[in-house]
């Protein structure tokens, strides 16, 4: 429309700055309850979200000889340690921590701690930042992690129980990144079992490979050796065998890892034309000679040009499926499955992401108790399973208050489609060979259905 709007209206800001302490961007809080909380500025030539740390050139500057930096989850944390005297966190930008965050961080100091929420959500970001790690982790480097009581952020905590005591519950609770490792697979997989073992060491074996610090590496598969029994003739079959990252056969023109930021939609990949000026007076030139348009060649007397290609249609942005927001939904609401009644009314046998939302609530029926990292452990090594990682890191800029509900608005509408393709088969069918006795009864029972769709839920959400 032309108009101008601002960006960052009631929103406290947060200059982000680089390395070198120039400002390249800003964050905004919300003061109020709108969404999404945080917003960043556009990516840029020299801004790129997904790499970069807030608070880190504050944290350099306040001190010259790091040997440990604290990554936490938001920058009010950040700021709520540095005003008790802890100067030396960081927090990414809205994103998961990536490998390039820990590439930037290593650089500067070798050990990196953790600070998470005790929630499930906490938990989940904990394991995406321990993957991230690993690549990074040579010998010499450490990485530890800490999970806080459940409720609890570095910003209450902090301000409640005090420097000394944060510093306290720092040396007494945090874990190791190899013993969180092995702490979190032992849950996953029964070692018990000879499945559980089997199952164990095809979930470590990858990750254990790609330390790049050889005595990490040894260190890390004995200790699998120790947890699973095996002999390491055993193990190293296991490991061989385990199946090997492959690019997924999914929607891959799907960006499931973008980081979405509502001022990247007005970003195109047009440049804007120079503005021209013509010659100074006196000139000898003609003002449209050696112009972009002018090679040479003539125009047909249509007004064409005789090498004129005409544009193709504009590639529309893509939209996420509603069952991908579901699956994503689902699994970190895993308690949500409890409240649908018929998954089968919904299980389009065309749609992959249909048939694996309902293996999910399968499976999460059967097992109340599952997470969000034990889901997607199920499908390790497939396409699913690198769907499922991927949908588990994209960004919410959905509310929490609107998530069940649009869970549900989302179920209620695959059923609807469901319904439809039955009766458009049906009456295809009918038309051309004719129907069962009890395909009949379910054509009547579909065209004398009063509402669109059964809500397959058994709360009545």
């Amino acid at each position: 429309t032309g108009k101008r709007y601002d960006r960052f209206r009631d929103r406290v800001m947060f200059p982000i700055r680089d390395s070198r302490g120039r400002v390249i961007a800003f964050g905004g809080r919300v003061l109020g309850d709108d969404k999404p909380k945080y917003l960043n500025s556009p990516e840029t030539p020299v801004f790129h979200k997904g790499q970069e740390l807030y608070g880190l050139f504050e944290a350099r500057k306040f001190h010259r000889n790091l040997d440990e930096i604290i990554v936490v989850e938001g920058y009010m944390d950040v700021i709520a340690l540095a005003q008790q005297g802890l100067r030396n966190a960081v927090a990414t930008l809205g994103t998961a921590t990536s490998e390039e965050h820990l590439k930037r961080l290593f650089r500067v100091v070798p050990n990196v701690l953790f600070c998470f929420d005790g929630d499930q959500a906490g938990r989940n970001a904990a394991w995406r930042a321990l993957e991230a790690t690993i690549p990074g982790l040579q010998d010499g480097r450490r990485a530890r992690f800490l999970f806080l009581p459940e409720g609890e952020d570095p910003d209450t905590l902090v301000r409640a129980e005090g420097t000394d005591a944060f510093k306290a519950r720092i040396n007494q609770h945090a874990q190791p990144l190899a013993d969180y490792f092995f702490e979190q697979l032992t849950k996953e997989a029964d070692p018990r079992s000879l499945e559980g073992k089997a199952h164990m060491v095809t979930l470590a074996a990858p990750l254990i490979e790609k330390v790049p610090g050889a005595n990490l590496r040894e260190l890390m598969r004995r200790r699998l050796k120790e947890i699973t029994g095996l002999d390491t003739a055993a193990v190293n079959q296991l490991m061989q065998s385990a199946p090997a990252e492959a690019q997924p056969s999914y929607d891959p023109g799907f960006d499931y890892d973008a980081v979405p930021d509502y001022g990247d939609y007005q970003q195109h990949d047009y440049q804007a034309q120079q503005e021209w000026t013509p010659n100074a007076p006196g000139g000898q030139q003609k003002k449209w000679d050696k112009k972009p348009w002018d090679k040479g060649k003539k125009w047909d007397k249509n007004g064409k040009r005789p090498d004129f290609e005409p544009r193709g249609p504009r590639t529309p942005a893509t939209v996420e499926p509603p069952a991908l927001t579901a699956l994503r939904t689902l699994l970190h609401h895993p308690e949500l499955s409890a409240q649908v009644a018929n998954a089968s009314t919904f299980a389009d046998e065309e749609n992959v992401y249909s048939q694996l939302l309902v293996a999910l609530i399968d499976a999460t029926q059967k097992n109340p108790k599952l997470r969000t990292m034990q889901l997607i452990a199920r499908w390790h090594g497939t396409d699913q399973g690198r769907l499922l990682r991927q949908l588990a890191e994209k960004e919410w800029l959905i509310s929490a208050d609107n998530l069940e509900q649009q869970f549900f608005d989302t179920i209620t509408s695959l059923s609807a489609r469901q319904r439809e393709r039955h009766l458009e088969q049906l009456i295809r069918k009918e038309r051309q060979s004719g129907l069962s006795a009890e395909e009949k009864v379910q054509l009547l029972n579909l065209l004398n259905r009063k509402v669109p769709a059964q809500t397959p839920t058994s709360t009545g959400v």
